[in-house]
């Protein structure tokens, strides 16, 4: 089968087609012919050698998410084949990245793809919809407490806000200002400029600091003082710092979302019921992987680029 990866990391030249052995699924997986693979920034970090591959050997192949139709089962798979489905995948774990003809994947990391949505917007959801919802569900705040989010214009940054106003919650949201209109129609109650000052205008807003806030851009440090005594902080990045004040850092990582197939089902629904928004920012050949990283690296990227395979 053909995937896109490096055989040595660095910049976006480094990724190309690659011939390798047809997988097969064992009992309780399923292989998925994949038709579209969304490029997110962990994709380029990988790329750039800046993500540990352990063991693992060249190629190496980037993609967080796939979007494609079950091909083939394994022993005692509840799928049948010709279903189109999403699901997550780990480039570091056993069956590899998602820019890949065929993925192998367990029944339980996998749901349908929604209703009307084609395989390329699909592909958009796996990822940062689950990075979203544990989000939410580490910081467990309560309808009317005050969530702050920086870079909401990104596509992680809309799914908070998006799943957080449906919890009702009352969001502050950043944004630049060829980002007003898009950040304002996901629903923020507020939205403040962004930049290494957002802990400062959003507490003129909110004086004695929010509940808690996602730090999507992140800022780190920066945003931080944004937070209440006693708040919540979640960081995407693994960020080790202590704020201080009572401040709880929630580390937050997707790999652990692997087998959450009932989380993305959920997702699912939510885009069929109008809760969340897919956007595709561009779509490029797979051959073309270089360029849609060199896309993603120079910036101003609003939803997400993905392969198709």
């Amino acid at each position: 089968m053909r995937v896109i990866g490096v055989e040595q990391f660095g910049g976006p030249e480094a990724l190309a087609v690659h011939e390798v052995p047809d997988p097969h699924p064992g009992p309780g997986e399923v292989r998925i012919r994949v038709k579209a693979a969304a490029v997110s920034p962990t994709d380029t970090l990988l790329r750039a050698g800046r993500q540990p591959m352990g063991e693992r050997r060249p190629p190496h192949v980037p993609g967080m998410d796939a979007a494609g139709i079950v091909d083939e089962v394994g022993e005692g798979s509840a799928w049948r084949p010709g279903t189109a489905v999403m699901g997550i995948a780990l480039p570091r774990g056993e069956h590899g990245g998602a820019y890949a003809e065929y993925l192998i994947a367990p029944d339980d990391s996998i749901a349908r793809v929604p209703a009307d949505a084609d395989f390329a917007a699909s592909a958009t959801l796996p990822m940062n919809g689950l990075t979203a919802l544990q989000i939410l569900e580490s910081l467990d705040l309560q309808p009317e407490q005050v969530l702050a989010v920086t870079g909401a214009a990104g596509v992680l940054g809309n799914y908070v806000v998006e799943l957080a106003k449906h919890e009702g919650l009352t969001v502050v949201a950043d944004a630049s200002e060829q980002d007003l209109e898009l950040v304002d129609s996901l629903g923020a109650d507020h939205v403040v400029a962004r930049g290494d000052d957002v802990a400062e205008r959003i507490r003129e807003f909110f004086p004695d600091g929010v509940d808690a806030l996602v730090d999507a851009a992140v800022l780190n440090e920066k945003a931080a003082p944004a937070v209440r005594d006693g708040g919540g902080f979640a960081t995407v990045r693994h960020w080790e710092g202590d704020p201080g004040r009572g401040i709880t850092v929630h580390r937050i990582s997707v790999p652990r979302e692997y087998h959450s197939g009932d989380k993305l089902d959920l997702l699912r629904r939510y885009v069929e019921d109008g809760v969340l928004t897919l956007r595709v920012a561009g779509v490029y050949p797979a051959e073309d992987a270089a360029e849609a990283h060199r896309r993603l690296e120079a910036g101003g990227v609003r939803g997400r680029l993905v392969l198709e395979l």
